[in-house]
């Protein structure tokens, strides 16, 4: 570690006077020897570092949307090359050359920092040997050597001998139960950080060398960090861990408002979008507006978060518009269905006729005026056929509704001719 930290010693005096500088401004309010003065020293190095780096950061998240955006395609190179594994690296790689693409973006923020995170260890690591180094005296080196953060020294370390940490004020027990805290939070913080990137802001529809990376990220710094930790000075274990907060912190934020498309935090970001919008009947940011404009772009590219984001704000009565805003609608507008293809609610709809009661069903329906007109069913059909003859009296009234009976049924697709009379029973 410390030949690393000697390749970086050009910006050992730059960390170190900025470092003296934040130690002027804390001295003077908690004193000049106290852990606190140098302890917030290193604090405020991270912030300025990391307030640097968000020109770096905003870079990083516009080439990870650019590689989002090329999803479709390694699909279907996925897809077209999904039994040979080599052609279908080299035409990753093709891809990644043609759109100008890079999967490495995301290691950006940590290869640009990592200058002034050996060049700090190079400093504490001096502070430690009672060396003087940039722009540090031997005043200041007495100061530093003097400050404690919760009972470790600041340049302490976690294989530090017995004796060491005896000469730095301090002992061994404090400084390997700080150490180790602080190495384990160190840790988790970084785990954290790549779990909540990989579970909720990225979409999973589409398998990519770019997910496999993060997912080998989110379980190897973990290690690599408990494994060196025990020899960074607690100066150094100060700094990482604030790096690895500010990092989770503002990966919270980027989720939380600008998320990647097609994940778990875009459905809950468009979720709050929605009811933001139907409560106030419009969109009241530019960022809400941008948003909502990109997605009416997308046209038959949308998602399916997208598509019921839009189909939500049509039932509601209101309509996204090209420019991002949103107007009320009067009549339905048009709702896209699953296959992205619009469809507008606002033909008419077929009219049901209407149910007849049951009455009716059963006698095939109204009567028609004046008895003219005969029904087809059997029951109109000898009713008719009454009205017509006189009714005779005796055994041959009893037969008129027979030979009516017969007529019925041989119109309804029975025998025709004369019915076979039934032999007498023998008794």
């Amino acid at each position: 570690m410390d030949t690393i930290a000697s390749l970086f010693s050009f910006i050992t005096t730059p960390v170190s006077w900025v470092i003296v500088q934040f130690h002027k401004l804390y001295g003077a309010i908690f004193g000049p020897d106290t852990g606190w003065a140098w302890g917030l020293s290193i604090v405020s190095l991270v912030i300025l570092i990391r307030i640097c780096l968000i020109p770096l950061f905003v870079k990083q998240i516009k080439a990870t949307r650019a590689m989002q955006t090329l999803q479709p395609e390694m699909k279907k190179i996925q897809e077209r090359y999904k039994n040979d594994k080599q052609r279908q690296s080299e035409e990753m790689m093709k891809l990644y050359k043609e759109t100008g693409t890079n999967p490495l973006s995301s290691c950006l923020p940590i290869l640009a920092q990592s200058p002034f995170f050996f060049a700090l260890y190079h400093v504490l690591n001096s502070i430690a040997s009672n060396d003087t180094i940039g722009v540090i005296n031997d005043r200041l080196l007495e100061s530093a050597q003097k400050a404690h953060i919760f009972g470790a020294p600041l340049a302490a370390k976690f294989t530090d001998s017995s004796s060491k940490v005896e000469a730095l004020g301090s002992s061994i027990t404090d400084v390997r139960i700080v150490t180790a805290i602080m190495i384990v939070l160190m840790s988790l913080s970084q785990f954290y950080t790549q779990r909540q990137l990989m579970t909720k802001n990225v979409d999973t529809t589409v398998k990519t060398p770019f997910m496999q990376q993060q997912k080998m990220l989110m379980y190897v710094f973990p290690i690599i960090f408990a494994v060196f930790g025990i020899n960074f000075p607690v100066g150094v274990l100060v700094y990482w861990l604030t790096t690895n907060l500010w990092t989770m912190g503002q990966q919270m934020y980027v989720i939380h408002n600008n998320p990647t498309p097609g994940s778990k935090a875009q459905a809950a970001y468009l979720e709050r979008l929605y009811k933001h919008v139907t409560h106030h009947s419009k969109a009241r940011s530019r960022r809400d507006r941008a948003i909502i404009k990109a997605i009416v772009a997308k046209g038959r590219d949308r998602n399916d978060y997208e598509r019921k984001f839009i189909n939500g704000l049509s039932k509601a009565g209101l309509a996204a518009q090209t420019d991002g805003t949103v107007v009320k609608s009067e009549s339905a507008v048009a709702v896209v269905d699953e296959d992205g293809t619009p469809t507008s609610t606002s033909a008419p709809k077929r009219q049901q006729p209407k149910r007849q009661p049951k009455s009716k069903r059963q006698t095939g329906g109204a009567k028609p005026a004046g008895g003219a007109e005969k029904t087809s069913s059997p029951t109109s059909l000898s009713k008719s056929d009454e009205s017509q003859d006189d009714k005779p009296s005796g055994s041959a009234g009893k037969s008129a509704p027979k030979s009516g009976g017969g007529r019925s049924r041989a119109q309804s697709g029975q025998r025709k001719g004369q019915q076979r009379p039934k032999s007498p029973t023998k008794k």
